[in-house]
């Protein structure tokens, strides 16, 4: 990846995260949420997501980063759920305000990665194409 980061996989559901995290071993992983989940599926979908992969894998190194669309209001209520990293896109006010909120507490991840991430939607077989992207 890109300049020794690590690999971001976005994860559609539990299946595809333990996909991932199995693959990855004990290299670094971001799990990245779909786009928008933080009020779609809310946060605390996201935390238990994150805490039984951390009870399945417990050797793994997980970073899980939730997908806040273009909306604070919805950062900000997963930064007080205990959400350990946001994506938040957009610009104005309310949006600086709670990416300077994010800063402080460590939670900020930068923008959404692009092309270097692995979105599983679709994939056939989530295990083998995560292994394939981790391999490159």
């Amino acid at each position: 990846m890109a300049g020794g980061t690590a690999p971001v996989i976005l994860v559609h559901d539990l299946e595809h995260a333990r996909a991932a995290v199995a693959a990855a071993g004990s290299k670094r992983l971001i799990l990245l949420s779909p786009p928008g989940a933080a009020g779609l599926q809310g946060p605390h979908w996201w935390l238990r997501l994150l805490a039984r992969l951390r009870d399945e894998f417990p050797h793994a190194d997980i970073v899980g980063a939730l997908d806040c669309a273009d909306c604070p209001g919805w950062a900000l209520a997963a930064l007080r759920s205990g959400v350990e990293r946001i994506v938040l896109s957009g610009d104005g006010p309310a949006h600086w305000a709670v990416r300077q909120a994010a800063e402080q507490k460590g939670a900020w991840g930068e923008g959404r990665w692009g092309c270097d991430t692995l979105d599983l939607l679709g994939a056939r077989d989530p295990g083998k194409t995560c292994q394939e992207f981790l391999q490159r």
